[in-house]
Order: C-alpha cells, then sequence, then structure tokens
C-alpha cells in the first residue's frame, strides 16, 4: 500500500481528496494537514510515501513546506496539486523538490498515476505543467545563446563560421548542415558583415579569437 498525506486549508477539498483516494486500489490515506506546518508535525510520528500538497496555504504554504520536508523526510514524495500552474509556481515547487505537479482539475486516474509514479521514484507532471516547463527552457535556453554569440551572430551564423575555421568548403558547409549552398552564402554574408571581415582568412581569425 501506498500511503499518503493530504495537505490543504480548504476543508472541502481535503475531505474530497480523502476519500478520492480512499476508492483508489493500493492507496491508503495515512493522515490530512490544513497548512505546511501541520503537515509537518503530522509526518514527525506519521509514516508516509507521498504527500499531496496545495501550494497556496496559510502559516506555511505549500513550497516552503516542501522545502523543509524534503530536508527532514527525503524519502517522502511530494506531489503538488493546486489551481495555479504559472511559470513562478511551478518553477518554486519543482526547485523545492516536488516530483510531481497536477492542477486542481485532475481526475482520480490522473491523481492516481501521479501518486504511484511519485512513489516509485518518478516525476510526473500534468500535460500543461509539462507544456510551460518545456517552453520555460527553451525561452532560457535560446536567451542564454543570443547572450553568449557575440556580435549579434544568430546559432547558424556562428556554426557556418566554425565550419569555415575548420577549413570547409561552401558545398561541404551545405552538405555538413544539409542546406543549400545558396543558403550557406547567405548566411556567410550577413555574418561578415556582422563581424566586419572581408574574406574567409580574416573569418578564420575572429572565430578563433571569439572561441567559435
Amino acid at each position: 500500500m501506498i500511503r499518503v498525506v493530504v495537505v490543504d486549508d480548504q476543508q472541502v477539498m481535503r475531505e474530497g481528496l480523502v476519500a478520492l483516494l480512499g476508492l483508489i486500489d493500493g492507496i491508503e490515506v495515512a493522515g490530512s494537514a490544513g497548512d505546511g506546518r501541520q503537515a509537518l508535525d503530522l509526518l514527525r510520528h506519521t509514516a508516509a510515501d507521498v504527500v499531496l500538497m496545495d501550494l497556496r496555504m496559510p502559516v506555511l504554504d505549500g513550497v516552503a513546506a516542501t522545502r523543509l520536508l524534503k530536508r527532514d523526510h527525503p524519502e517522502v514524495a511530494v506531489v503538488v496539486l493546486t489551481t495555479y500552474a504559472d511559470d513562478a509556481s511551478i518553477a518554486d515547487a519543482v526547485r523545492a523538490g516536488a516530483r510531481g505537479y497536477l492542477t486542481k482539475d485532475a481526475g482520480r486516474a490522473e491523481i492516481g498515476a501521479a501518486v504511484r509514479s511519485a512513489a516509485n521514484g518518478q516525476a510526473i507532471f500534468a500535460a500543461e505543467v509539462s507544456d510551460r516547463l518545456v517552453a520555460a527552457l527553451e525561452s532560457r535556453t535560446t536567451t542564454r545563446a543570443k547572450a553568449e554569440l557575440p556580435d549579434g551572430l544568430t546559432a547558424r551564423e556562428a556554426e557556418v563560421l566554425g565550419l569555415i575555421a575548420r577549413g570547409l568548403s561552401n558545398p561541404e558547409i551545405a552538405a555538413e548542415l544539409f542546406i543549400g549552398e545558396a543558403t550557406v552564402k547567405s548566411h556567410i554574408n550577413h555574418a561578415f558583415a556582422k563581424i566586419g571581415v572581408r574574406n574567409r582568412a580574416e573569418a578564420v581569425r575572429y572565430g578563433l579569437e571569439k572561441g567559435l
């Protein structure tokens, strides 16, 4: 049996979750709490495998409670169940150590699957949460890449300069990148204009100096 503690400051929601979990095979409700502080007190004398944690609560919110819980009970998995799916809430919960993140429109099957996955050491996120995490990661990666490239070079232009430095001809660069020769020439012209060089030798020197 997977022992679960339910943490939510809304009594109706808390009691509803306790009742719902009681209907799922292989899951046993070990207790419930109305805020993060109560949850931590409960876990001092109650064994649990998974904590189903709300985020916005009085006394001690879900993020702070998750952080303290993972410090004191690293073996217990936390699955966030909340009405909030904004980027900041998701990021804060994941940084605190949450292994799953669901919104409160999740059904019994989804909640049961999340609890089982968390108990088995796997991470599980609602589809919309996964989409936000991927989008945030892509945005951060793109921003970092732009910040690291000098003189306004695009990632592709920097890649072409790197291949020029390796001594590849335009046809060879086209084959390497699976693009047409005309596209290669366009990238080279744009890159040369941005970095202020006139020929391939100067471009190679620039690439070496900039670590490209």
